[in-house]
């Protein structure tokens, strides 16, 4: 690993450390606990559910990279997919995924790692999943993409429910909203200072991480170039981020806000 991918790792974890006890105590995460304990427990949207559902892999394995506190990875048992393993860079966020899991009497194998430090006797898997909040803090695409290869079966697929890159280029917190705030093709990370949250509330300083802008070229090409022969790739006018981006929802003129993606590994 290079000096300063250690660099920017090190600071995203931890980013997330120091933000996760926000995300494990209060109603919401009550209610959280309680629902993983009723039969068919999914926290997956509609458009997530049926991409996956098609892809006819009812009792076959999944892993889910950058899983945070593994309620979609759990969420996959819903569909007959076997929850097999969740891979996160903060422990304190793992802590909660064992208490769901718990709850939901499930029993993933749960890795704290690196992803581009990840040992190589983790398996291979049918199905490997990333969901929202996961690309923006990877510093390399081409490396990140290299691994989900390594961890796929040949003929075990890829599904990416992501924001859509272009929503990157807005900062609904300014006072011209819908005017672009930050080039698409920006090079250098963002600094994220406060603690990290879904509600769009500012709860405070937080440690710094980095967010990194990648471009829709960008992530497709890092995955043709790890072996992935793309199958899919569909954008959404709808939000799957934190509240503060619903201002870009519903317009006549509607911009891409969100995207599935799809691979396979031949």
């Amino acid at each position: 690993m290079t000096s300063l991918l250690a660099v920017y790792t090190a600071a995203n974890k931890a980013a997330w450390n120091a933000s996760a006890a926000l995300h494990g105590r209060g109603e919401e995460w009550d209610a959280l606990l309680e629902k993983a304990a009723q039969p068919g427990f999914s926290v997956l949207d509609r458009d997530l559910t049926e991409a996956i559902l098609a892809l006819g892999l009812e009792g076959k394995t999944a892993v889910q990279i950058g899983c945070n506190n593994a309620r979609e990875l759990l969420s996959l048992a819903s569909l007959g997919i076997q929850p097999s393993l969740g891979i996160d860079q903060s422990g304190a966020f793992l802590e909660q995924a064992r208490s769901l899991a718990q709850a939901a009497g499930l029993q993933p194998r749960l890795v704290e790692a690196d992803i581009y430090d990840l040992k190589e006797d983790v398996g291979t898997f049918d199905l490997a999943l990333i969901t929202i909040g996961v690309l923006n803090w990877m510093p390399d695409l081409d490396g990140l993409f290299r691994v989900i290869a390594r961890l796929l079966h040949p003929g075990g697929y890829l599904v990416i429910y992501e924001t859509h890159p272009f929503m990157e280029v807005f900062d609904p917190d300014s006072d011209t909203p819908h005017e672009p705030a930050f080039s698409y093709f920006r090079k250098d990370p963002l600094k994220e200072e406060g603690l990290i949250s879904y509600d769009g509330v500012d709860h405070g300083q937080g440690e710094t991480g980095y967010w990194f802008i990648h471009s829709m070229g960008q992530i497709v090409t890092s995955c043709i170039a790890a072996g992935l022969a793309l199958s899919s790739l569909k954008e959404f006018g709808h939000s799957i981020r934190e509240p503060d981006y619903d201002i870009y929802e519903g317009r006549d003129a509607q911009i891409p806000m969100s995207f599935l993606l799809q691979a396979k590994k031949t």
